[in-house]
């Protein structure tokens, strides 16, 4: 495949002096780059056909001595790019041609090592070990999917289209076995990646633009009024089932994710503008401030300890969840009890099932945004609308 070299002439800006400009025109594998020579000619004086300034133009000899040295160095630049033997587009004709240093060609697998690397340098300062840990195991999901899919080590950079993420995401799904809502948040981590690669000038536009995830409908599951009070009044004779079950019951009342709740300590219990004890803490997830008034049976839970430090004893986070199954076992609760189970009880029930407003929720949850608020408890509201629809329809019977 050849490059052509083509120029123009813009007769739409004429100068003071009756000349207009000549522009350059690089095409290649149908791709088009075009750049301003500096040239200024008479349009009259202009042989389009020959591509050069007619010898009656005064200045004739000297501006097509230099379309002539751009020409050759055009034609330098895309043979120097052929002997490297691998893809080129026309700005990468056209940066060599300027004399512009180029990206050496790169690989996906390659080019995520290095931003793992950089990304590296900021744990501890903008992320946390656990983000970077995340990005490392989407790294070695690429690095297996392109042995399975090309058998090769890497794959080049410039070569990815919207295809290789739908592919990627077949392997996820018949491979690997992931449910969507997992293969979403990789591939969202894998397109982050990605966008570096763009910014960085290693690829010309994002080849993963047009795809959209899957939607996925997440059911919000919750302890109903009757499960959190059956919960409450429970006495456990076991000591370990009775501390999961209070530190639950904690959670239901004040929203706190596990890390959160491991987190708490006494100096982040304070005496609020109210009179009332509020916790004041950062949610470590989203980096966003905590601020929950302590409602009373989250003070009795807090009163059952005498920790000098943290508010409860440490416990992990597997030992806990594996707690709360034998909890729900012996209630004959049907659901899986997890911190994020109490955070939703504490959303839905406590908070939403008595018309505590959305936006309030979302401040009380800490998230990120009211629309993560609102996709997660839309329904919710739903159905508490629904309820009163139908109280409002027996009355009026």
């Amino acid at each position: 495949m050849k490059v052509n070299i083509l120029y123009l002439i813009h007769k739409s800006k004429v100068n003071a002096k009756g000349r207009c400009p000549i522009r350059c025109r690089i095409t290649y594998s149908k791709k088009r780059t075009e750049f301003s020579t500096g040239q200024f000619v008479n349009p009259d004086n202009w042989n389009n056909k020959q591509q050069l300034v007619k010898s009656i133009d005064p200045e004739a000899e000297f501006i097509n001595t230099q379309l002539s040295l751009i020409k050759t160095k055009i034609n330098k630049a895309f043979l120097l790019l052929q002997m490297k033997e691998s893809d080129f587009i026309t700005d990468d004709i056209y940066k060599l041609f300027k004399g512009e240093k180029l990206h050496e060609e790169q690989s996906v697998v390659e080019f995520f090592k290095s931003y793992l690397n950089k990304l590296k340098t900021l744990v501890g300062i903008d992320i946390k070990q656990l983000t970077w840990n995340k990005f490392f195991y989407i790294k070695n999901d690429i690095a297996e999917f392109i042995k399975w899919k090309y058998n090769t080590s890497d794959y080049p950079l410039k070569k990815l289209n919207l295809q290789f993420v739908i592919e990627l995401e077949f392997y996820y799904k018949t491979v690997k076995h992931l449910k969507q809502i997992t293969i979403n948040k990789k591939i969202q981590r894998f397109k982050k990646v990605i966008r570096v690669a763009v910014a960085e000038n290693y690829l010309d536009k994002n080849p993963f633009m047009l795809h959209k995830p899957k939607t996925v409908r997440k059911e919000v599951v919750f302890l109903s009024t009757e499960e959190l009070c059956i919960l409450e009044k429970h006495v456990f004779t076991q000591k370990r089932l009775q501390f999961v079950k209070n530190l639950f019951i904690f959670s239901c009342y004040t929203g706190l994710p596990y890390r959160e709740l491991m987190n708490l300590k006494h100096d982040n219990i304070i005496e609020g503008f109210d009179g009332n004890l509020w916790i004041k803490m950062t949610r470590e997830k989203t980096s966003k401030s905590l601020s929950i008034p302590l409602m009373p049976k989250a003070v009795d839970v807090m009163e059952l300890f005498n920790e000098e430090i943290f508010v409860f004893p440490r416990l992990s986070n597997q030992r806990y969840n594996s707690y709360l199954k034998e909890v729900a076992d012996i209630l004959g609760i049907d659901k899986n009890l997890t911190t994020h189970m109490a955070r939703r009880t504490f959303a839905s029930t406590v908070l939403l099932y008595n018309d505590v407003p959305m936006e309030v929720v979302s401040e009380l949850l800490g998230h990120s945004s009211m629309k993560v608020t609102q996709e997660s408890y839309g329904k919710v509201v739903q159905e508490k609308v629904s309820q009163e629809i139908i109280k409002l329809k027996s009355k009026m019977d």
